[in-house]
Protein backbone atom coordinates (compact mmCIF):
# COMPACT_ATOMS: atom_id res chain seq x y z
CA UNK A 1 0.00 0.00 0.00
CA UNK A 2 1.32 3.21 -0.91
CA UNK A 3 1.85 6.35 1.42
CA UNK A 4 -1.13 7.76 -0.96
CA UNK A 5 -3.59 5.00 -0.41
CA UNK A 6 -2.92 5.52 3.31
CA UNK A 7 -3.82 8.74 3.64
CA UNK A 8 -6.40 8.21 1.53
CA UNK A 9 -7.53 4.90 3.92
CA UNK A 10 -7.36 7.63 7.00
CA UNK A 11 -9.58 10.22 5.54
CA UNK A 12 -11.60 7.38 5.15
CA UNK A 13 -11.95 6.19 8.73
CA UNK A 14 -12.22 9.99 9.89
CA UNK A 15 -15.47 10.20 7.74
CA UNK A 16 -16.32 6.80 8.56
CA UNK A 17 -16.17 7.42 12.31
CA UNK A 18 -18.27 10.87 11.28
CA UNK A 19 -15.97 12.77 13.29
CA UNK A 20 -17.36 16.09 13.91
CA UNK A 21 -15.00 18.91 12.24
CA UNK A 22 -16.99 21.82 14.31
CA UNK A 23 -15.28 20.51 17.84
CA UNK A 24 -11.81 20.76 18.34
CA UNK A 25 -10.45 17.47 18.46
CA UNK A 26 -12.63 17.01 14.92
CA UNK A 27 -10.39 20.44 13.86
CA UNK A 28 -7.23 19.03 14.42
CA UNK A 29 -7.38 15.41 12.70
CA UNK A 30 -9.01 16.33 9.93
CA UNK A 31 -6.13 19.35 9.49
CA UNK A 32 -3.44 16.84 9.69
CA UNK A 33 -5.48 13.87 7.08
CA UNK A 34 -4.98 17.02 5.10
CA UNK A 35 -1.33 17.96 5.94
CA UNK A 36 -0.69 14.20 5.80
CA UNK A 37 -2.45 13.73 2.13
CA UNK A 38 -0.06 17.06 0.74
CA UNK A 39 2.74 15.72 2.38
CA UNK A 40 2.25 11.93 0.56
CA UNK A 41 1.62 14.38 -2.61
CA UNK A 42 5.45 15.89 -2.34
CA UNK A 43 6.98 12.47 -1.66
CA UNK A 44 4.95 10.90 -4.42
CA UNK A 45 6.42 14.08 -6.74
CA UNK A 46 9.57 13.17 -5.12
CA UNK A 47 10.23 9.61 -5.75
CA UNK A 48 8.33 10.34 -9.58
CA UNK A 49 11.36 12.97 -10.07
CA UNK A 50 14.07 11.13 -8.58
CA UNK A 51 13.45 8.16 -10.76
CA UNK A 52 13.31 10.80 -14.07
CA UNK A 53 16.46 11.71 -12.94
CA UNK A 54 18.10 8.18 -12.51
CA UNK A 55 16.81 7.11 -15.93
CA UNK A 56 18.39 10.59 -17.94
CA UNK A 57 21.36 10.30 -15.62
CA UNK A 58 21.80 6.55 -17.71
CA UNK A 59 20.78 8.08 -21.04
CA UNK A 60 23.69 10.79 -20.50
CA UNK A 61 26.28 7.71 -18.85
CA UNK A 62 25.62 5.61 -22.20
CA UNK A 63 25.91 8.93 -24.35
CA UNK A 64 28.97 9.32 -23.09
CA UNK A 65 30.41 5.97 -23.28
CA UNK A 66 29.34 6.00 -27.08
CA UNK A 67 31.95 9.34 -27.24
CA UNK A 68 34.44 7.32 -25.42
CA UNK A 69 35.02 4.62 -27.52
CA UNK A 70 34.28 7.15 -30.60
CA UNK A 71 37.28 9.05 -28.82
CA UNK A 72 39.36 5.30 -28.51
CA UNK A 73 39.15 4.84 -31.98
CA UNK A 74 39.90 8.17 -33.38
CA UNK A 75 43.23 8.45 -30.69
CA UNK A 76 43.45 4.51 -30.84
CA UNK A 77 44.78 4.07 -27.27
CA UNK A 78 46.41 0.90 -28.10
CA UNK A 79 49.29 3.29 -29.73
CA UNK A 80 49.90 4.60 -26.19
CA UNK A 81 52.87 3.07 -24.57
CA UNK A 82 53.25 4.34 -20.86
CA UNK A 83 57.35 3.38 -20.95
CA UNK A 84 57.31 6.25 -23.22
CA UNK A 85 57.29 8.64 -20.72
CA UNK A 86 60.35 7.18 -19.09
CA UNK A 87 62.23 7.58 -22.26
CA UNK A 88 61.76 11.38 -22.18
CA UNK A 89 65.15 13.10 -23.16
CA UNK A 90 65.73 16.32 -21.33
CA UNK A 91 68.94 16.93 -23.76
CA UNK A 92 66.22 17.03 -26.67
CA UNK A 93 64.54 20.03 -25.01
CA UNK A 94 67.57 21.66 -23.91
CA UNK A 95 68.24 23.83 -26.84
CA UNK A 96 64.15 25.15 -27.08
CA UNK A 97 64.17 28.69 -27.50
CA UNK A 98 62.35 28.98 -24.23
CA UNK A 99 64.99 27.74 -22.60
CA UNK A 100 67.89 28.90 -23.64
CA UNK A 101 69.23 31.61 -21.73
CA UNK A 102 68.97 28.88 -18.42
CA UNK A 103 71.61 27.59 -16.45
CA UNK A 104 71.93 24.38 -14.57
CA UNK A 105 73.58 24.79 -10.96
CA UNK A 106 73.66 22.57 -8.38
CA UNK A 107 73.31 23.42 -5.00
CA UNK A 108 76.11 22.35 -2.79
CA UNK A 109 74.31 22.14 0.45
CA UNK A 110 71.32 19.86 -0.63
CA UNK A 111 72.51 18.34 -4.16
CA UNK A 112 69.38 20.56 -5.63
CA UNK A 113 69.98 21.33 -9.60
CA UNK A 114 68.77 25.12 -10.22
CA UNK A 115 68.16 26.37 -13.26
CA UNK A 116 69.09 29.68 -13.39
CA UNK A 117 68.71 33.32 -16.29
CA UNK A 118 71.27 35.69 -16.82
CA UNK A 119 69.71 38.08 -14.76
CA UNK A 120 71.09 36.02 -11.43
CA UNK A 121 74.62 37.10 -10.34
CA UNK A 122 76.78 34.22 -9.96
CA UNK A 123 78.37 35.25 -6.92
CA UNK A 124 75.52 35.08 -4.80
CA UNK A 125 73.26 32.25 -5.09
CA UNK A 126 70.45 31.41 -2.91
CA UNK A 127 68.97 27.87 -3.31
CA UNK A 128 65.28 27.39 -3.82
CA UNK A 129 64.99 24.43 -2.02
CA UNK A 130 66.79 24.79 1.13
CA UNK A 131 67.75 28.53 0.75
CA UNK A 132 71.30 28.02 1.05
CA UNK A 133 73.48 31.02 -0.07
CA UNK A 134 76.42 29.79 -1.95
CA UNK A 135 78.30 30.87 -5.46
CA UNK A 136 79.60 28.75 -8.64
CA UNK A 137 80.66 29.30 -11.89
CA UNK A 138 78.13 29.17 -14.54
CA UNK A 139 78.55 27.31 -17.74
CA UNK A 140 77.11 28.30 -20.66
Amino acid sequence: MSITEKVSYLKGLLEGFKIDDSTSEGKVLTVMADILGDLAESVTQAKDDIEYLNEYIEEIDDDLADVEDALDEIYDEDDYDEDDDEDYDDDEYEEDDDYSDLFEVTCPSCGETVFLDDSIDPSCIICPACNAEFSDIIEK
